[in-house]
């Protein structure tokens, strides 16, 4: 009988999960909420969870982000625009086979497993379905559920508060005083966008700061320049590429940013161009951490103030999985231990694809995850003992720590590490499954409504 996986998403790591399983000979249902493949990347989705904005492009180049298994054309730019990398993904669905396993409009509310499997409910309208499955890949995305300030400021705003997520166009900005409030990638996008139609210069407004690394570094896309390094242990990459960052643009103080917080490659960068430009023309300025309220004043740590109409918080996403319970998510799904970032510790059938944070592009990653879940549910692959995967688990969590400190350790990992690491990591499950170690053994399940 063959065995049914559940895929929820159709995102990039859905769609990369269902074209390993497929390639496998594993029957494959993808559960996805909106309408049409590519999740986050497009805009419009019914979802109504795409944070996609008009002028968003990727910040890591086409050769870095895109799928061993489906390359991007040589005539796309290196960094293309997110409409494209929403018809990518949808041409990459097609190409595998993937679309017609996908059903549209389809919520997922609960996942569970009891002694006969896994069992999945989910919701079409006002329809309920409850399924049974063989495993389950959770593969959600976690930046869609926006992160507000915590604890609030002191006083009160009088203006107009939004978050990130729901930046679509510079429109609404046209004629007021703008602040943006953050230092990643989709602050620096949203500072830039403001900057063209508001009433006076963008305040930009963070109490730590990030590197800034432009998207073309010596004449290369800045991530292919860094993959030169990749060999290197991280400290001696850390200090070439600073070294060459500063040689090149600078430091984010010479544009009255604040000085980074952490050492390049411990704290994710902000790849920006456009940024560093208008910061020079005065079109945006720097402002640091937000100290208080008072109707439409911002008081700033530094004694200053501002009158602002609408605030923008880029302040991030919360990990939020609403389907699981706190038995498989534990407290907190930001310190959900997994192994390899993929496998539930307490039953391998629950895999993970995309539930990480990448130091570079996600695509290679997802690919990599999704092969590595195949492999083990069509059963080439074996899993370590129970016991060396907690002490795995435990070892790459304190590297994080050394290494990233206390901000999200559990999901952090090293792109060039961790895409070159997969694969042999394959290759010693296979090697320790023709040993006769134990590989997935799935209940025999028919699936029924």
């Amino acid at each position: 009988m063959p065995i049914h996986v559940a895929v929820v998403g159709a995102g990039a790591a859905g769609l990369a999960a269902a074209k390993s399983l497929l390639d496998e000979g594993l029957e494959v249902t993808v559960l996805e909420l909106g309408d049409r493949p590519g999740g986050l990347w497009v805009q419009g989705n019914a979802s109504g969870l795409s944070p996609a904005y008009d002028s968003l492009h990727l910040n890591t180049s086409k050769g870095r982000t895109e799928f061993a298994d489906h390359p991007m054309p040589d005539s796309w730019p290196d960094y293309p625009s997110a409409a494209m990398i929403a018809d990518y993904l949808a041409g990459y669905a097609d190409r595998f086979g993937v679309t017609d396993h996908i059903r549209f409009g389809t919520e997922v509310t609960s996942v569970d497993r009891d002694e006969d499997g896994w069992t999945v409910t989910s919701r079409q309208g006002e329809t309920e379905t409850t399924e049974r499955f063989a495993a389950v890949v959770v593969a959600n995305g976690h930046n869609w559920d926006p992160r507000w300030p915590e604890p609030q400021y002191p006083g009160t705003f009088d203006g107009e508060q939004m978050h990130a997520h729901d930046h679509r166009g510079a429109d609404r900005f046209s004629g007021k005083r703008v602040m943006v409030v953050g230092m990643g990638n989709s602050a620096m996008d949203i500072a830039v966008d403001a900057s063209y139609v508001s009433r006076g210069p963008v305040l930009l407004s963070a109490r730590h700061g990030v590197h800034i690394v432009p998207k073309y570094l010596f004449g290369r896309p800045a991530d292919a320049t860094g993959a030169l390094l990749a060999a290197l242990p991280w400290r001696v990459r850390q200090r070439i590429a600073e070294t060459m960052l500063r040689i090149a643009v600078g430091t984010p103080q010479s544009y009255g940013l604040p000085a980074p917080a952490g050492g390049l490659f411990q704290n994710h960068p902000t790849i920006s161009d456009t940024i560093l430009h208008r910061l020079t023309h005065g079109e945006v300025v720097a402002r640091p951490g937000i100290e208080r309220f008072d109707g439409a004043r911002v008081h700033f740590t530094d004694g200053t103030c501002d009158e602002v109409d609408v605030i923008v918080w880029a302040t991030g996403y919360r990990v939020t999985i609403p389907f699981l319970s706190q038995r498989w998510l534990g407290a907190d799904p930001e310190a959900l231990p997994l192994y390899q970032r993929v496998f539930h510790l307490d039953d391998p059938g629950l895999a993970f694809v995309g539930l990480m944070q990448s130091t570079g592009a996600a695509l290679p990653v997802v690919e990599a995850q999704a092969k590595l879940v195949a492999a083990h549910l069509a059963g080439r692959y074996a899993l370590p003992t129970p016991a060396e995967q907690r002490a795995a688990v435990v070892a790459a969590h304190t590297a994080a720590v050394a290494r990233w400190g206390r901000k999200r350790p559990m999901m952090r990992i090293d792109f060039d590490q961790y895409v070159t690491a997969v694969p042999k990591e394959i290759a010693a499950g296979v090697a320790r499954a023709h040993r006769g170690a134990d590989t997935f053994r799935p209940v025999p399940q028919e699936v029924s409504a």
